[in-house]
């Protein structure tokens, strides 16, 4: 294995800067590895592979050094540049973002003709690639987002009674705007009722500016994060725009904890309000659904055991891993 060093995207560097001009990107220029590009290269040239799995966009842009070989574009993420909320209430955002997302969609079809499969996370994700390239329609196949849960039932810790959690790299932007939001509408009516309630906030949060309260933890980045996890009463879900499917959702779940999320936060997920999760858009009513989970026993109990079965039908890959493996073996016979 060899490791190349990721370079986050700096929107004031050169190269975002001659971005505006090129065809390509702006974040894949900038954050592009001609070390990266290099090793895949070699690697194809001395070793004999049947399938290239490219994770996510920033892998799928290497594709020119794939060789020709079949690949498969794995994790296409759309959402995050369809969600009108990131530019709402102010037309010169949106008149970017709506260029951005014209430039990566003529990207994507470009890009897109190099791949024999590609996936995404959930049925939300693929009515947005239909739209968009219903000329690659063909080659999409839905895979959910799984955990290995072997790793997750083997964490036992009691749960404080006070403590809640979020989860999240503030780097990824509507992680900080779920945080502010909470924090200056939620979290004061919460403490209004049970003012030894403790946030602990894990994750870089790039020097970022939150609000002032009592009781609140900025952990940064935790090497393992499943005890924390498991260690707390709830977990809190109150994003408002971004893609995909929430890992962090399921890793509260099949651990136990559960949790409270905005509508959004659990989009692409077969969960159900008051079955397995807590879903709440006011926030009088989300700081209502967790002071349930800290006074009420029973609830707690009744979401956590239904949240951990969903999570062991539904996105577990001991069950999952064999369609997917189907998926790679019928592009290597191609």
């Amino acid at each position: 294995m060899q490791v190349v060093p990721w370079k986050p995207f700096d929107e004031k560097s050169s190269k975002a800067r001659l971005g505006f001009l090129s065809t390509v990107p702006r974040s894949l220029l900038d954050t592009h590895s001609p070390e990266m590009e290099s090793l895949i290269s070699q690697a194809v040239s001395t070793q004999a592979f049947d399938v290239i799995i490219a994770s996510q966009l920033t892998m799928a842009s290497y594709y020119p050094a794939f060789g020709g070989l079949p690949a498969i574009f794995e994790e296409v993420e759309l959402g995050l540049y369809m969600d009108p909320s990131l530019y709402q209430g102010n037309w010169i955002r949106g008149f970017r973002h709506r260029l951005t997302w014209l430039k990566l969609k003529w990207y994507f079809l470009r890009l897109l003709g190099s791949f024999a499969m590609c996936t995404v996370v959930s049925e939300q994700e693929r009515r947005i690639f239909a739209d968009a390239f219903p000329a690659h329609l063909q080659k999409l196949h839905v895979l959910q987002n799984c955990l290995n849960l072997d790793e997750y039932q083997v964490i036992h810790r009691a749960p404080e009674q006070h403590q809640i959690i979020f989860t999240g790299s503030f780097r990824y932007h509507p992680n900080y705007s779920a945080m502010l939001w909470f924090l200056e509408k939620v979290y004061p009516l919460i403490l209004e009722k049970k003012p030894q309630t403790q946030l602990i906030i894990t994750g870089d949060s790039s020097n970022l500016p939150l609000p002032d309260h009592k009781n609140v933890f900025l952990a940064g980045y935790v090497e393992d994060i499943k005890p924390l996890i498991a260690a707390s009463r709830l977990s809190i879900t109150p994003l408002w725009s971004g893609g995909g499917t929430r890992l962090k959702i399921l890793e509260s779940m099949a651990l136990g904890t559960p949790v409270v999320s905005t509508s959004k936060g659990a989009e692409g997920l077969r969960v159900k309000h008051q079955e397995n999760v807590l879903i709440a858009d006011e926030p009088g009513r989300f700081a209502e659904a967790v002071l349930d989970l800290l006074c009420d026993d029973e609830l707690r109990d009744r979401l956590s055991s239904n949240a951990r079965l969903l999570v062991k039908d539904q996105y577990n890959w001991a069950t999952r891993l064999p369609e997917f493996l189907n998926m790679v073996e019928k592009v290597a016979a191609r």
